[in-house]
């Protein structure tokens, strides 16, 4: 297994992005200003970016892993990777996700905790319904870690 930090031609790995985040508009905000890593073992699994959002934060914006490679470990080596990376550049994580207790608790495990709602945030900046397990997004739900207890 490795992981890559892409510099160049960040937006090959669009297809695999867009598993987490749906609507293409929204990742190009964020990734030209963001911090590619692309995990491999044999071929692409996992894709992550991690944006600076103030001088001791940062965010990491998307992170997925094609279906076929889900639950195998491949995120939960990509976020470990992403806190040993940001640990000694920063004093806080932040990971916004819909409202889904999946993917909250995927995250708990890791050590974030809850830091504060974005009200309306996928039916206001999203051009289409999002949903997640067949509930539909409405509130985007912050978590936060505190790099320096890592």
């Amino acid at each position: 297994m490795e992981i890559k930090t892409i510099s160049e031609n960040k937006e090959d790995f669009m297809d695999l992005l867009l598993l987490a985040d749906e609507q293409e508009s929204m990742i190009k905000k964020y990734l030209g200003r963001g911090e590619l890593f692309v995990l491999y073992d044999d071929d692409l699994k996992t894709v992550a970016v991690v944006t600076k959002e103030a001088e001791d934060v940062f965010e990491l914006k998307n992170i997925a892993t094609y279906e076929q490679y889900q639950g195998n470990g491949y995120g939960s080596s990509m976020i470990n990777f992403i806190i040993e990376q940001y640990k000694n550049k920063g004093k806080q994580l932040l990971v916004g996700t819909g409202d889904d207790e999946g993917i909250l608790s995927f995250y708990k495990r890791f050590g974030f905790t809850y830091s504060h709602t974005v009200k309306d945030f996928f039916i206001d900046n999203c051009d289409h319904e999002m949903f997640e397990n067949g509930k539909q997004l409405r509130d985007m739900i912050y978590l936060k870690m505190d790099l320096h207890a890592k």
